[in-house]
């Protein structure tokens, strides 16, 4: 199965140094607190997901595709 990352997407990841979930957000032009609401989570929890460093679960990564309307696989890089 071949994974599409829109060309913002790379860049702001590979070129910028965001993670790759901050650059899915800011690709989809989303808020952070819009995010959060999606996943019925506070914006602050959800900025910590944000972090280049954050290790996040498969199950968090689900609900973050879901909320950016993307497949999971669209976030591991």
């Amino acid at each position: 199965m071949k994974v599409y990352f829109p060309h913002e997407v790379v860049e702001f990841h590979a070129i910028e140094g965001k993670s790759i979930i901050r650059a899915w957000r800011e690709y989809k032009k989303l808020s952070q607190r819009e995010v959060a609401r999606r996943m019925k989570i506070s914006q602050a929890a959800y900025s910590q997901m944000e972090k280049p460093d954050a290790h996040l679960r498969k199950s968090t990564l689900e609900k973050i595709a879901h909320a950016f309307e993307v497949d999971v696989d669209q976030l591991l890089v």
